[in-house]
C-alpha cells in the first residue's frame, strides 16, 4: 500500500494540471469495486488497491477544496487527503455492503483535519473531540450569524454558537481569540528599540534540584512503607489487592472469582478488607516514623 504511485502534486505545481490528470482515472462500477476490494483483502493485490485509490482521487480533491479557508496550501491538503484515502482502502471491508466512497470520506476528512490542527498553529488548537468540532465549525457558524468581523463576538452570538456546538461559552471565546490572533514569536522584541524579548519574561516552572531530591526521598519512603504494609496481608489478600488496585490494567472481579473459585462479591469483600488492613498498617508505620502529628498535618 505504501508503494502506490499517485500523480504528483507539489505546492509549486499546477493545481489545474493535477485535476485534469486525475480525471483520467475511471470511476468504478459497484461490482468492479467489490471484486477489487476482495482481491486486496484476500490477496493484498497492490494493483487492485492502486485502482481503488486512483478512482477516488477526485473525491479527495473535492473534500480538500472545502478546507481552503485555513490558509494552508491546497496541494498539501490534497496530499494529506490522499493519505487518508489509502488508509481507507487498507481498512475497507467490502462485505459490509456499502460503497468505498461512503467509507473513505471519513478517513479523508480525518487526515485533512489532523493536518490542519498540526499546521495551522504552533500551539495545539484542539485536543478533545468537542474542541476539534468547535475549531472546524466556528468560522461557518460566525458566517451564518454575520459575526465575521475581527474581535470578540457579542454575548448572544457566543451563547448561540456554544449551544449549537455543545461547548461552553468560555471555549467559544477562547477559540475565537486564538483563531483571530494567530501565532507570535517569543523572540519578538518587546519595544521598538529592540531591547529585550518576550521570552525573557517567561517564568521557569521546572522544579529546582532541592525539590526534586525531596520528592524522590518522599517517594522512596512511601514505597518502603507500602512494601512493609503489604507483608501484613495473607497471600490471597495480597494478590487480590495487587491485581485490583496496583496494576495499570486491573483484573475484574469476575477474573479473580474464577482464580479462587469464589463469588465476585466475596472477591470484593476480600479486596475491601485487605485495603483497610493496608491503610491501618501504613498509618501505624507513619506514626512510628514521624509521630502522630504527621497524620494531623495530612488531614489539614
Amino acid at each position: 500500500m505504501a508503494n502506490i504511485n499517485l500523480p504528483s502534486l507539489s505546492p509549486e505545481g499546477s493545481l489545474t494540471r493535477y485535476l485534469q490528470e486525475i480525471r483520467k482515472f475511471p470511476m468504478l462500477e459497484p461490482d468492479e469495486e467489490f471484486m477489487l476490494a476482495k482481491a486486496w483483502v484476500e490477496h493484498e493485490d497492490s494493483e487492485a488497491a492502486h485502482r481503488m485509490v486512483t478512482s477516488h482521487l477526485r473525491l479527495v480533491a473535492k473534500i480538500a477544496m472545502g478546507y481552503r479557508g485555513y490558509g494552508l496550501p491546497v496541494a498539501e491538503l490534497i496530499s494529506e487527503g490522499n493519505v487518508g484515502m489509502m488508509q481507507a482502502v487498507k481498512r475497507f471491508d467490502p462485505d459490509k455492503g456499502f460503497r468505498l466512497a461512503t467509507y473513505a470520506m471519513w478517513w479523508i476528512r480525518a487526515a485533512i483535519q489532523e493536518y490542519i490542527l498540526r499546521s495551522w498553529s504552533l500551539v495545539k488548537i484542539g485536543t478533545t473531540a468537542a474542541q476539534k468540532k468547535l475549531f472546524f465549525n466556528l468560522r461557518r457558524m460566525k458566517g451564518q450569524i454575520q459575526a465575521m468581523d475581527e474581535g470578540d463576538m457579542r454575548p448572544e452570538q457566543v451563547e448561540h454558537i456554544a449551544t449549537k456546538l455543545g461547548v461552553t461559552e468560555t471555549e467559544v471565546i477562547s477559540m475565537n481569540r486564538r483563531m483571530s490572533a494567530g501565532d507570535h514569536s517569543l523572540n519578538a522584541p518587546m519595544r521598538a528599540d529592540g531591547d529585550g524579548e518576550w521570552q525573557d519574561w517567561l517564568v521557569d516552572e521546572t522544579p529546582d534540584q532541592e525539590s526534586l531530591v525531596a520528592e524522590n526521598e518522599e517517594l522512596t519512603q512511601r514505597r518502603d512503607m507500602l512494601a512493609e504494609a503489604m507483608t501484613t496481608l495473607n497471600e490471597r489478600e495480597r494478590h487480590i489487592l495487587t491485581e485490583r488496585r496496583l496494576k495499570d490494567n486491573p483484573k475484574t472481579l469476575e477474573d479473580l472469582s474464577k482464580v479462587y473459585d469464589i463469588s465476585r462479591e466475596r472477591v470484593r469483600q476480600i479486596e475491601v478488607r485487605a485495603f483497610e488492613k493496608l491503610q491501618k498498617a501504613m498509618r501505624n508505620a507513619a506514626i512510628q516514623k514521624y509521630g502522630a502529628g504527621i497524620l494531623e498535618d495530612a488531614s489539614n
